[in-house]
């Protein structure tokens, strides 16, 4: 229904009233449909198309399908499955491809007749795609026939044709997205390769081939032993304790496959999908594995003597520990959260997984003694080491984080105290620090100098992070303090939270990390970006962490001093410049350069460039960010080793997250 507008409310009738029809409403409100028209939602097109394939594979019609980045940005997928319909629908009287290619909400997987299951249950997939798309084409091999037809911007252009014969059976679907829609028609081909290989664990034994054009790589990804390799891959860079345990079983209508493994680090992974799609919110089957996880090995460990009469029973963070895990479900009628399908909400789930995870656990733990004692044993300590970070955390408080006149000693605080306003400024050392003191503006900028190179969290407990000067007195500036004392979980378990208590007390809105443009201030970046990543992810997720980006050099030309922040941009400014011998500078740290400079390059809201963290896409970019800082900063050398030796060429600033 269209807004009023200008029409005066006495004249407000009927006639005003609009109706769009067909794909036209996708077109005038694509962000409702794919979520942006930015980078998010032109690589989600590729998702639609290829989960219609998987939708095969899960029916068992679909063993290979083949993925092609053309030249001009147009993107083709070709299964092996049964094709889509080409005879006519009873109700539309038009072909069935051309209803699934033009109507929402139109396909076989309401009813519950062709698909038993189905990622793409909310029936708009390949209809948004054909809507956002300047050109789509179908081909079908179907009944002995190849059938053509084609579409531009949503309307058909050329009636659906037979134009040859075949054997084979399967559906091709190419298309081109619409400039006129999205900011950008150019690919990220590593966005389009992460779902693809994620695809191929979910889905044991399917063969993915993607072909890019451009530069004429082609890569196959077929796991034989799926979610099992899958959790062998996410602990790549970690040092797993035992060989994946792995189960599934089949309930009613309902299929649970489960993997994990625990390895000797600190964080917990876990990875839940249902029918292929992420549900990076968890929901009911999370819970339902977390419980009866935490039930099994407080049950063993009882039953063992593991854990005597005076021990209190482990909590879910004891036991989940350096845990990585994939549960995959495959059922009738899942119930997501809105289109987005972050988080999976079918009540019954809950007590269904909870049910075989325990049964399966128990009989695992029961069989394999030397496992169960050593995975036992880590969450003992991790027990304690719970309580020492929930002291820790306490004296943290009790320092007065939340409190002004209690602030560490280090904080150059502003005068500003409508948090909206205010930007702190994590300077590497003293000299960068009193550089950023004498130039920002008192008013609403304030500067926490750090003083060496702080911790690696991804190698520490909590309770080690807590206790270490830097952090204590970064959470101590920030206000909003680490939650450590537990709480009851949505499943009834008590929970643990080492993860940013309110974001409502942040006492900066803008929280900028300045460090060098050399080495060393990139490994400053790492570490507190990683710190961030794993203890207060609500500040990257609600916009609040940025990246400064300083200039690498100064180009004197007469009076003027002109900045560059590549070698590129350096190039660039010597073309232009009239002296016939500029003098260059290259600052190899924010301590080089006088406060005004540093004010107007790096600290002044008009001038300076920043770069804002984001996890923009929460479905595949927090997974892709996890395995990064595994590989970077976890204990294991060698998956470190393959990364630098593979992307040192492309490197730049070092954005790990960065949008």
């Amino acid at each position: 229904m269209a807004r009023k507008g200008k029409v005066a409310a006495r004249d407000y009738k009927a006639k005003h009233i609009q109706v769009l029809k067909g794909l036209e409403a996708v077109r005038r409100r694509p962000a409702m449909y794919v979520g942006t028209t930015g980078p998010r939602g032109l690589h989600h097109l590729f998702v639609e198309v290829v989960d219609n394939c998987i939708d095969e594979v899960m029916a068992g019609y679909c063993t290979q399908i083949d993925c092609v980045l053309h030249k001009d940005d147009s993107i083709s997928v070709t299964d092996n499955g049964s094709g889509i319909p080409v005879d006519k629908h009873p109700v539309e009287k038009r072909p069935g491809v051309e209803v699934a290619m033009t109507v929402l909400h139109a396909g076989s997987k309401f009813g519950g007749g062709a698909y038993k299951v189905s990622g793409g249950l909310h029936g708009v997939g390949v209809s948004v795609v054909n809507a956002l798309s300047e050109w789509l084409e179908v081909e079908v091999s179907r009944g002995g026939k190849v059938h053509h037809m084609r579409f531009e911007r949503g309307k058909v252009k050329s009636k659906l044709k037979a134009k040859g014969k075949t054997k084979k059976t399967g559906t091709k679907v190419s298309y081109r997205p619409d400039a006129e829609i999205f900011e950008s028609i150019e690919h990220e081909p590593e966005r389009l390769l992460t779902r693809l290989e994620e695809l191929a664990y979910l889905n044991r034994g399917v063969k993915i081939n993607f072909t890019n054009e451009k530069t004429g790589e082609t890569v196959t990804y077929q796991e034989k032993n799926g979610i099992q390799a899958y959790v062998e891959h996410l602990n790549s860079a970690r040092e797993p304790m035992h060989r994946p345990i792995y189960f599934s079983r089949k309930r009613k209508e309902t299929e649970v496959e489960i993997a994990l493994q625990y390895n000797n680090g600190y964080q917990d992974t876990i990875l839940s999908y249902a029918n292929n799609i992420h549900t990076a919110e968890g929901g009911t089957h999370v819970s339902g594995f977390k419980t009866a996880l935490t039930r099994a090995l407080n049950q063993y460990a009882r039953k063992a003597n593991l854990l005597k009469e005076k021990d209190k029973n482990f909590m879910g963070d004891d036991v989940r520990e350096g845990l990585t895990a994939v549960i995959s479900l495959r059922l009738r009628q899942p119930q997501f959260e809105g289109q987005t399908k972050t988080k999976l909400g079918n009540s019954e789930i809950e007590g269904l997984v909870n049910s075989v995870v325990g049964e399966a656990l128990a009989d695992y733990l029961e069989e394999h003694p030397t496992v169960a004692r050593r995975i036992v044993d880590k969450g003992v300590t991790a027990a304690r080491a719970r309580e020492a970070a929930r002291r820790a955390a306490d004296l943290v408080k009790r320092k007065g984080a939340l409190e002004n006149s209690n602030l560490p000693g280090t904080l150059w605080d502003c005068q500003e105290r409508d948090a909206s306003k205010t930007e702190l400024f994590l300077v590497e050392g003293p000299s960068a620090g009193g550089s950023a003191k004498q130039g920002r503006d008192s008013h609403y900028q304030a500067i926490l100098p750090l003083r060496g190179v702080v911790l690696n969290v991804e190698r520490a407990r909590p309770d080690r992070m807590l206790k270490n000067q830097e952090f204590a007195t970064l959470i101590q500036a920030l206000g909003a303090s680490i939650n450590l004392n537990g709480g009851n979980g949505s499943n009834g378990e008590s929970e643990e939270s080492h993860t940013l208590l309110d974001i409502s007390k942040l006492r900066y809105h803008k929280v900028i990390i300045m460090a060098d443009a050399d080495v060393d201030g990139a490994h400053i970046r790492t570490l507190l970006l990683t710190f961030f990543f794993r203890y207060m992810p609500k500040l990257i997720e609600d916009g609040h962490l940025y990246i400064a980006q300083p200039p690498l050099y100064g180009v004197r030309n007469g009076r003027d001093l002109l900045y560059a922040h590549s070698d590129e941009e350096l190039a660039g400014i010597l073309k232009k410049v009239k002296a016939k011998n500029p003098t260059i500078q290259r600052y190899k740290g924010l301590g080089e350069m006088n406060p005004d400079q540093l004010s107007e390059t790096t600290m002044d809201p008009e001038k300076r460039r920043i770069k804002r963290v984001t996890i923009e896409d929460a479905e595949d970019a927090m997974k892709r960010a996890d395995e990064i800082f595994a590989t970077l900063m976890g204990d294991v050398v060698e998956p470190r080793k393959n990364f630098i030796v593979k992307y040192a060429k492309e490197a730049r600033d070092l954005d790990l997250v960065g949008a």
